[in-house]
């Protein structure tokens, strides 16, 4: 998933870079690139969110994300 994220992000921003050097109308432009700085801010999360350390339990379990032995604890 993090290098997902990785590779969304440059997307956003040649997506801004093209609306603001193709596009005219200031309204199709605004548009665009607000469009494109949330593809940004999507792809920054998507690549925190692969960085996270996986979540456990009260006791120390893993919640399903993890598996070990071939089951899921």
């Amino acid at each position: 998933m993090k290098y997902a994220g990785l590779l969304v992000m440059p997307a956003g921003f040649f997506l801004t870079l093209a609306a603001i050097l193709l596009f005219p109308a200031p309204n199709t432009r605004a548009a665009f690139v607000a469009c494109g700085i949330a593809v940004e801010g999507m792809g920054l999360a998507v690549a925190i969110r692969g960085h996270m350390a996986p979540k456990r339990g009260r006791h120390g379990q893993s919640l399903g994300r993890e598996v070990e032995g071939g089951e899921f604890h």
